[in-house]
């Protein structure tokens, strides 16, 4: 691990649980629990609290449950993260945006015993879609740039392979 891979991490992490945390401040301060501010014809803010993971997966665990389960998840993020090797970038920024998503949801969950959700897109009548916040965005953006990263080193692996046939 290097000093600059080490400052990459840190500044990565600061952005996005300061970016988190203080969209889910202005939420909390400003709308209560419950109430939609309609953005555009198919997203409004909607003050939620979940106290289960992602699309309220295991909300049937017990509160320090899920504490417990998020450090040990972050934990084992900042170990892939140190054994990511350095040239797999795109890998270890999904990896930071993860970590970041996860701590901005940690911090919810210590201090609320549950996680603000905010964010809804929908059609009028349709189709809504689970409520979710800026950390879960992060998340599922790091899970996209390792899918995406690891793909890209398959289709060179592949191309490297065929070529020596």
């Amino acid at each position: 691990m290097t000093l600059k891979s080490l400052f990459f991490l840190l500044l990565g992490l600061i952005i996005t649980v300061l970016l988190d945390q203080a969209i889910k401040y202005w939420i909390t301060h400003t709308m209560l629990l419950g109430t939609e501010i309609p953005l555009f014809p198919f997203i409004s803010l909607y003050h939620v609290r979940n106290s289960g993971i992602a699309f309220s997966f295991f909300s049937s665990f017990s509160h320090w449950g899920l504490i417990a389960l998020t450090i040990t998840i972050i934990v084992f993020l900042f170990w892939l993260w140190k054994n990511t090797e350095l040239d797999k970038a795109l890998s270890r920024f999904g990896i930071v945006l993860i970590i970041g998503g996860a701590i901005g949801n940690l911090i919810d969950r210590i201090r609320f015993q549950a996680v603000t959700d905010y964010i809804l897109f929908y059609i009028d009548g349709v189709f809504s879609f689970a409520i979710f916040n800026l950390a879960d965005t992060f998340i599922t953006l790091g899970a996209i740039s390792i899918l995406i990263d690891e793909f890209c080193i398959w289709i060179k692996t592949k191309r490297h392979l065929d070529k020596s046939k």
